[in-house]
C-alpha cells in the first residue's frame, strides 16, 4: 500500500510503518471501503471475492482504534481481551494471527491464537499473560472459556470472518454461545465470500444497522482464472493430471478432492509417480497440517492434496493452477478452491476433471455460475499408461510391457508340459487291494476286543468317588 492511499486514513506511525515494510503498494476495493467505515465505529457486512484482502481490510483498523489501551505493563490485567476474531479452520486461524501480529509489531499490543488439534498448556499460558487481540476457532475458543482461560467481558470489537464457512460446518450453535458472553455494546464485523439467506439472518441478529460492502457480485470467479473442464473416465483421472501438470510446465499447483480417505491415497499415488506430493485434510493432526502447508508454501512440495479444509482463506502467493480432481459436493467450494490461484490480479488455471458420473454436481455449479460450462475431450500423449500398477496378483508390473507379458505368457502356453519329478516312489504305485488273508486276520482280531475296550486311549476314564446317597424306604 503506497503512502499516498492511506494518507487520508491517518493511521497511526507503528501501523503505517509495518504496512509499509509489507511491502502494500495500494488498496484492494474491500479495504478501500471497509477501513473508513471500522475507523468509524460502525457494524459492517462485507461481502468480498477470497483472495482481496479482507484481513487487513479489518485488522488495520482495529488495531488503530486499540491503540488507545495500548501500554507496557507487564501485569495481565492490563492486557485483557478487547478483539475477538473467529474462523473456520485451524490454518485459517493461523494465518490471520500471523498478519495481526506483523501489522502490530511496532506496538505494544500484544495478539495470540487458540485451536483445535494442539495442546491447551501452551495456549493457555499464553493467555494468562494477556492479549488484546484473540484468534481462534469457535470449538477451541469454547474449551478456553469452559476452564476459565478467556474472560471476554471487556471485548469491543468481533470479527467473524468466512461466515458462511462457519455456518456450512455446523458452528452456529458454537457462534451463539460465544456472542453470549460478549458485551451488548460492541463493533461487530462479518465478512464472507458469499451472502447467503443463512448469513443475513446472522447479521440480523447480531449486527446493529450495518454497512453493506460488496464489491463483487456474489458466487462469481475471479477474471483472471483461466478454466476448464474435461471429461475424464475415473480411472484415467490421475493420468489426465500427469499430461495437464507436464503439458503447462506447472510446478506448483492444489490438488482438491472430496474425501479424506481419496486424499491419502492420491497423494501416494501421485509420489510413486515422480511427483512431489504431500496430503492435507481433517484427520492429520495440526502439527502435519501446518508441516505440509510449510513445506508447499517453501516450494518443496509440487502438488498439495487436499480437501475442502483447504479450499478457504489460505493466502500462498503464486500458486499457478489448481485441480479439482473431484467435482466438489457443493457448488460454492468451486468458487472457493479455484481462488486458491489468481490472486490479487494475478492469472491462474483452474482444471476440473469431469467423470460420466459427475453430471448432477456440474449442474449444480451451473446453476450458481448462471452460464453453460463447456466439457472439453482430453486426448493424450501416450497410448497406454506408464508407471507402476498391480495386476490383481500382488505383484507390481511396468505398464507399457503389457506385450511382452503376453508374448511370454503364449510361450509358455505352448510348451509341452513335464511331468513333476516324484517325491516318494511308494505314491507312484498303483492300488492293491488287500490280500484275502490279512483281511480275515484283521476282522478277527477287530472282534476279539471287547466293546468296552474301544475306546481312545487318548480319552481318560472318569474317575470314581465315593457318593452319599438317601436309602430307599
Amino acid at each position: 500500500m503506497s503512502e499516498s492511499a492511506f494518507s487520508k486514513l491517518n493511521l497511526a506511525e507503528p501501523l503505517a510503518r509495518a504496512v509499509a515494510e509489507m511491502g502494500y503498494e495500494s488498496m484492494t476495493p474491500i479495504q478501500a471501503q471497509a477501513i473508513p467505515v471500522v475507523l468509524a465505529g460502525r457494524d459492517v457486512m462485507g461481502a468480498a471475492q477470497t483472495g482481496t484482502g479482507k484481513t487487513a481490510a479489518f485488522s488495520l483498523p482495529l488495531l488503530q482504534r486499540m491503540l488507545k489501551h495500548e501500554n507496557a505493563s507487564t501485569s495481565p490485567a492490563r492486557h485483557p481481551v478487547r478483539a475477538l476474531v473467529l474462523l473456520p479452520t485451524r490454518e485459517l486461524a493461523d494465518q490471520v494471527a500471523q498478519q495481526v501480529k506483523l501489522y502490530s509489531k511496532y506496538t505494544n499490543l500484544r495478539s495470540a491464537v487458540v485451536f483445535g488439534g494442539m495442546d491447551m498448556k501452551p495456549q493457555t499460558a499464553e493467555l494468562k499473560r494477556g492479549v488484546e487481540v484473540l484468534v481462534a476457532t469457535p470449538g477451541r475458543l469454547l474449551d478456553h472459556i469452559e476452564a476459565k482461560n478467556a474472560v471476554l467481558n471487556q471485548v469491543e470489537y468481533v470479527v467473524l470472518d468466512e461466515a458462511d464457512r462457519m455456518l456450512d460446518i455446523g458452528f452456529l450453535p458454537d457462534l451463539q454461545r460465544i456472542l453470549s458472553y460478549l458485551p451488548k455494546q460492541r463493533t461487530t464485523l462479518l465478512f464472507s465470500a458469499t451472502f447467503s439467506p443463512e448469513i443475513k439472518r446472522l447479521a440480523n441478529s447480531y449486527l446493529q444497522e450495518p454497512v453493506v460492502i460488496e464489491v463483487s457480485k456474489p458466487n462469481t470467479t475471479a477474471s483472471t482464472v483461466e478454466q476448464h473442464f474435461f471429461s475424464v473416465p475415473e480411472d484415467d483421472k490421475r493420468r489426465a493430471l500427469r499430461q495437464i501438470v507436464r503439458q503447462r510446465g506447472i510446478t506448483q499447483a492444489f490438488v482438491f478432492v472430496n474425501s479424506k480417505l481419496g486424499c491419502a491415497r492420491l497423494a501416494r499415488a501421485l509420489e510413486r509417480d515422480g511427483l512431489k506430493a504431500v496430503a492435507m485434510h481433517g484427520d492429520k493432526s495440526q502439527d502435519e497440517r501446518l508441516k505440509a502447508l510449510d513445506a508447499f508454501k517453501r516450494g518443496e512440495v509440487d502438488l498439495l492434496v487436499a480437501t475442502d479444509v483447504a479450499a478457504r482463506g489460505l493466502d500462498i502467493k503464486d500458486v499457478p493452477a489448481v485441480f479439482n480432481f473431484d467435482v466438489p459436493f457443493n457448488p460454492e467450494d468451486y468458487i472457493h478452491r479455484i481462488g486458491r490461484t489468481g490472486r490479487a490480479g494475478a492469472s491462474g488455471l483452474a482444471v476440473t476433471l469431469v467423470s460420466p458420473g459427475d453430471n448432477r454436481l456440474v449442474a449444480d455449479v451451473e446453476k450458481l455460475l448462471k452460464r453453460k460450462l463447456e466439457i472439453e475431450p482430453l486426448e493424450y500423449d501416450e497410448d497406454r499408461p506408464r508407471g507402476r500398477i498391480n495386476d490383481g496378483r500382488r505383484t507390481w508390473r511396468q505398464q507399457g510391457d503389457e506385450d511382452d507379458r503376453r508374448e511370454r505368457y503364449e510361450e509358455r502356453r505352448r510348451e509341452p508340459r513335464q511331468a513333476a519329478a516324484s517325491a516318494d516312489p511308494f505314491f507312484d504305485q498303483p492300488y492293491q487291494a488287500p490280500q484275502r488273508e490279512e483281511a480275515a486276520a484283521w476282522e478277527a482280531s477287530t472282534a476279539a476286543k471287547p466293546a468296552g475296550n474301544r475306546i481312545s486311549a487318548n480319552i481318560k476314564p472318569k474317575r470314581k468317588v465315593a457318593a452319599l446317597f438317601k436309602a430307599e424306604q
